[in-house]
C-alpha cells in the first residue's frame, strides 16, 4: 500500500476547519438540560460545597437563573425540590403550592418557552429518605408479608400518579419518573390521562443504576437514606440485560423519552437502547461526575472545559439525544463564545 494511502485519514485532522467539517457528532445547547434545586424562602442562594458552582435556590431566584439559561438558548430545565417539611409519605410533593409547583407557575410565567421538567419521587419529600412509602407497622398500607423497611410499590404509584397530576396542572411540560417502581409509568400516564394532561410528556428514568455516584446530589437535594440504601429498587450496575427490559417495559406503559443513569459508567446501555428502540434518549450525567471533573480542574489536573465536552460529545456519540448535565450554563457560555 502507498504511503498516500496510509496517510490518508491524518489529511482530515490536519487544520482545526477541516476536523470541524468532518466531524461526525456535535453538541449544541438543544441537547441540555439545567438541573436546578429550588426550597422555599425569597432571594437564596445557598451554594451546595460539594458541587461547585451549584447551589439552593428560591422560588425568584430560580427564575431568574432560568432566564439566564435561556438567553443561553438552554431549552430546559430538570426541578428538585426541598420541602419546607418533611413527612412519612412526602406529602408537599403533591401539594398544589409545595415548592416544585410554586416554581414551575412561576417560571413559566416568566420564560414560557422554557421546558420545565419536574422530577417525579419522593426521596426528597420523605423523612425516611426514600422514593415511596415503606413498610411500617404503623402505617397504613402495612403488609405484613413484606419486611420492615421494604418500599411499597403499588400504593407509592398511586401517589406518584397524584403528585404527577398536581405538577402538570402547574405547568409542567415533562414529567420524568426516577424511583424505578415497577409500573410508574403507566400509573403516571394513566393517572395524567384521566386529568385531561394527555399532552403532558414522560422521561422515564428507565435505567437507573444504585451508583455511587450520586452522594453530592443528595447532599443537594437533602435526601439521604435514614436507613440502608436504594439497591432494592435501583438497578445492579453490572447488568446490561435487566436494563433492556426496563425500557421495553417502560415503552410498553408509554414513555415518551427514556433516561439513562449515571452517563458516563453506562455508555454502553445507552448505545444498546439507541440501537434497539426509536425513542429520544436523555442522559443524566449526575453529581458525582460533574464534582469530579470540577476537583481535578481545581487541583490543576486537567482542563476543565475541554473535559468537561469532551464527556458530553462521547455521551452524545454513544447515542444520547438530550444531556442533563450540571455544566448547561457553563456549556452555553462555552459554545456561544465559539459561535
Amino acid at each position: 500500500m502507498s504511503n498516500s494511502l496510509l496517510t490518508r485519514p491524518r489529511r482530515l485532522r490536519r487544520t482545526p476547519t477541516l476536523r470541524r467539517m468532518v466531524r461526525e457528532t456535535t453538541l449544541s445547547v438543544d441537547n441540555l438540560i439545567a438541573p436546578l434545586f429550588v426550597r422555599h424562602g425569597k432571594g437564596l442562594v445557598n451554594p451546595i460545597a460539594s458541587m461547585p458552582g451549584q447551589a439552593q435556590l428560591s422560588v425568584d431566584m430560580a427564575v431568574r437563573e432560568t432566564e439566564a439559561l435561556a438567553k443561553l438558548g438552554v431549552p430546559a430545565v430538570l426541578l428538585f425540590g426541598i420541602p419546607a417539611q418533611k413527612d412519612a409519605i412526602g406529602s408537599e410533593n403533591f401539594d398544589p403550592n409545595g415548592i416544585v409547583p410554586q416554581s414551575i407557575r412561576a417560571i413559566k410565567s416568566a420564560v414560557p418557552d422554557m421546558i420545565v421538567i419536574s422530577d417525579m419521587c419522593f426521596c426528597e419529600y420523605t423523612s425516611h429518605g426514600h422514593c415511596g412509602l415503606i413498610n411500617t407497622p404503623d402505617s397504613a398500607q402495612f403488609n405484613p408479608h413484606l419486611e420492615t423497611g421494604y418500599m411499597l410499590n403499588d400504593p407509592s404509584l398511586t401517589l406518584l400518579g397524584r403528585a404527577s397530576v398536581v405538577h402538570a396542572q402547574a405547568g409542567a411540560d415533562i414529567i420524568a419518573p426516577s424511583g424505578m417502581l415497577d409500573g410508574m409509568v403507566g400509573a403516571i400516564r394513566s393517572a395524567l390521562d384521566a386529568d385531561g394532561f394527555s399532552h403532558t410528556v414522560i422521561m422515564s428514568y428507565a435505567a437507573k443504576y444504585a451508583s455511587s455516584l450520586y452522594g453530592p446530589f443528595r447532599d443537594a437535594a437533602e435526601g439521604v437514606p435514614q436507613f440502608g440504601d436504594r439497591s432494592q429498587y435501583q438497578m445492579d450496575i453490572a447488568n446490561t440485560r435487566e436494563a433492556l427490559k426496563e425500557v421495553m417495559l417502560d415503552i410498553d406503559e408509554g414513555a415518551d423519552i427514556l433516561m439513562v443513569k449515571p452517563a458516563g459508567t453506562n455508555l454502553d446501555i445507552i448505545q444498546h437502547i439507541h440501537e434497539r428502540t426509536n425513542l429520544p434518549i436523555a442522559a443524566y450525567q449526575v453529581s458525582g461526575e460533574f464534582s469530579m471533573i470540577k476537583a481535578a480542574a481545581a487541583n490543576g489536573w486537567i482542563d476543565e472545559r475541554r473535559v468537561a465536552l469532551e464527556t458530553l460529545v462521547a455521551l452524545r456519540r454513544a447515542g444520547a439525544d438530550m444531556i442533563v448535565t450540571y455544566f448547561a450554563k457553563d456549556v452555553g457560555q462555552w459554545l456561544m463564545v465559539n459561535g
